[in-house]
C-alpha cells in the first residue's frame, strides 16, 4: 500500500506515534540521513542508524523522560580551482538530523550500550518493564 508523504516523511508517522507503543520514534532528518533499522528479540531492541560521513564526535545520544534522542551534524566542503583566482567551483554542505525513540521510563542510561563503526551507530536497548511501585501505607489518626 502506498502511503502519501511530504518531504520524505509519511503523513501517518505522527498518527501512529504515541508513547503507549512498546517502541516508537519521531524523525527530523535531512536528505535521508539517519536511515534506521530496528531489530527486536525477546529481551532487547537493536537499533542501527546509518550516519555516513559523520564523525563520532558529531553524534549525540541522550536519554530524557523515556525518550532516546539521537542527533548528528555534518559538514563538507569541496574546492576546485586556485584560491588566488576566481572560484571555478566551491560547494559547502552543513546539515543536522535527529531522531527520537520512546524506550520507556524504566530504561536508564546505564542499560543502553552504544557503538559506532563504519558509519553505523548501533544501540542495544533492553526491554525493561516498569515495576509497580509499592503502595505506601497511609495511616489514619484515631482521635480520642
Amino acid at each position: 500500500m502506498l502511503v502519501p508523504s511530504i518531504f520524505g516523511e509519511s503523513l501517518l508517522d505522527d498518527f501512529f506515534d504515541y508513547p503507549e507503543k512498546s517502541f516508537s520514534f519521531r524523525t527530523s532528518n535531512a536528505n535521508g540521513l539517519m536511515k534506521t533499522d530496528i531489530k527486536e528479540d525477546e529481551k532487547a531492541f537493536e537499533v542501527s542508524i546509518a550516519l555516513p560521513g559523520v564523525k563520532k564526535d558529531d553524534i549525540e545520544v541522550e536519554l530524557k523522560d523515556g525518550y532516546l534522542n539521537v542527533s548528528a551534524t555534518t559538514s563538507s566542503k569541496k574546492d576546485e580551482g586556485d584560491e588566488k583566482s576566481n572560484y571555478i567551483r566551491r560547494e559547502r554542505y552543513y546539515g543536522s538530523a535527529s531522531r527520537s525513540f520512546y524506550v520507556g521510563e524504566a530504561v536508564t542510561q546505564d542499560d543502553i550500550k552504544a557503538s559506532y563503526e563504519d558509519g553505523i551507530l548501533t544501540l542495544d536497548i533492553p526491554k525493561i518493564e516498569k515495576l509497580p511501585e509499592p503502595e505506601e501505607k497511609q495511616l489514619i489518626p484515631i482521635m480520642g
